[in-house]
């Protein structure tokens, strides 16, 4: 089911070769079609997170894997309204190293080495 054309050469295995973390919106109609096109180029036990109503106070998180997301989302009648994110960094398994942009101890040119005090020019 596809209610609008996508543009030439976007497509959801062309993103999937990628190995990239996906969000795929508007598709949750699509579970079976996702799971059959992903299988390959994730494995059937990739993380998969549907996010219901996101910010609604109906608001729900689905986790699952490729294998079995579609059933969790069917049995909670989830039709519409969701975002469906699928990739290995939604495992809760910690194997890589965080952004150090918002780091408190990582100096940047918005955030000076601690304990150096910064010198005003005499000459403004």
């Amino acid at each position: 089911m596809q209610s609008t054309s996508m543009p030439e050469g976007e497509t959801l295995e062309n993103f999937a070769k990628t190995g990239a973390t996906l969000a795929i919106h508007l598709a949750v109609r699509n579970m079976r079609e996702i799971e059959r096109v992903l299988t390959p180029y994730y494995g059937a036990d990739c993380p998969v997170v549907v996010a219901y109503r996101v910010g609604w106070p109906d608001e729900m998180l689905i986790r699952g894997t490729i294998a079995d997301i579609r059933k969790k989302v069917r049995a909670e009648k989830i039709t519409r309204t969701a975002l469906i994110l699928v990739g290995p960094a939604l495992n809760n398994v910690r194997d890589f190293k965080d952004s150090a942009l918002y780091d408190p101890k990582i100096p940047h040119v918005l955030r000076p080495v601690v304990g150096v005090e910064l010198v005003e020019d005499v000459n403004t």
